[in-house]
């Protein structure tokens, strides 16, 4: 069965940075492209930012362009979201999705999701 697991979300001023990672299993990690959602408590889901398969490509919302960036490593199994610059409207749950090749921004189109893991950008 596909589990993915978000992990290093916390508390970080404004300005700070942090690093998510979502660590996959159950599926080959390679054929999936990746992507990472936000959603703040009475929000919609929205989209942060997606991954290729093979990581050639990339896809970015306006709000985080040049200060988010998400990588992947196919021998891990594992996506990254690092995360520059934060805002204090940054803060959310973020999570992971995946979905079979062709990356998307809309969350309906993702198949698998992680748990969440919440980020405070907050002085």
């Amino acid at each position: 069965q596909v589990q993915l697991v978000e992990s290093g979300g916390g508390l970080v001023q404004p300005g700070g940075s942090l690093r998510l990672s979502c660590a996959a299993s159950g599926l080959t990690f390679s054929t999936y492209s990746m992507g990472w959602f936000r959603q703040a408590p009475g929000k919609e889901r929205d989209f942060v930012a997606a991954i290729s398969g093979s990581g050639a490509g990339t896809t970015y919302a306006d709000s985080v362009k040049g200060r988010f960036t998400i990588s992947r490593d196919n021998a891990k199994n594992t996506v990254y979201l690092h995360m520059n610059s934060l805002k204090p409207e940054d803060t959310s749950v973020y999570f992971c999705a995946a979905r079979p090749w062709v990356r998307s921004s809309r969350p309906n189109d993702y198949n698998y999701w992680g748990q969440g893991t919440q980020v405070t950008a907050s002085s």
